[in-house]
């Protein structure tokens, strides 16, 4: 699957069932690299999730990855933890937002 289709799918399936998204006000920003390279930020606010191919404002967090690694990260092959203490992954910002995000992708992906 695609890194849009990714983001596709899960703004969806958020939407869908916002439960898990209770509270919750944080822009996620992505820096990707390899094929499918770019920017990508994912919004949560008001039970609401979007997401956009660009940055579009300035985000709580920002992950820098390869997208291969993206891809990984979301079907649940690659640990972040293990992905953030080997080097690749890199966090930019409140950490607690990145432990959010891994429960949300256990709910979502």
């Amino acid at each position: 699957m695609a890194v849009k289709e990714i983001f596709t799918v899960l703004t969806t399936r958020m939407n869908d069932n916002p439960k898990h998204l209770e509270g919750m006000n944080v822009r996620y920003t992505f820096n990707l690299s390899g094929e499918e390279a770019g920017v990508y930020q994912l919004q949560i606010k008001e039970k609401q999730a979007e997401y956009a191919a660009e940055a579009v404002e300035e985000s709580d967090i920002t992950f820098e990855m390869k997208d291969k690694d993206f891809l990984k990260l979301t079907e649940g092959s690659l640990n972040p933890t293990m992905a953030y203490m080997s080097g690749k992954l890199k966090v930019r910002g409140d950490l607690s937002h990145a432990l959010k995000l891994q429960t949300l992708l256990k709910h979502y992906a």
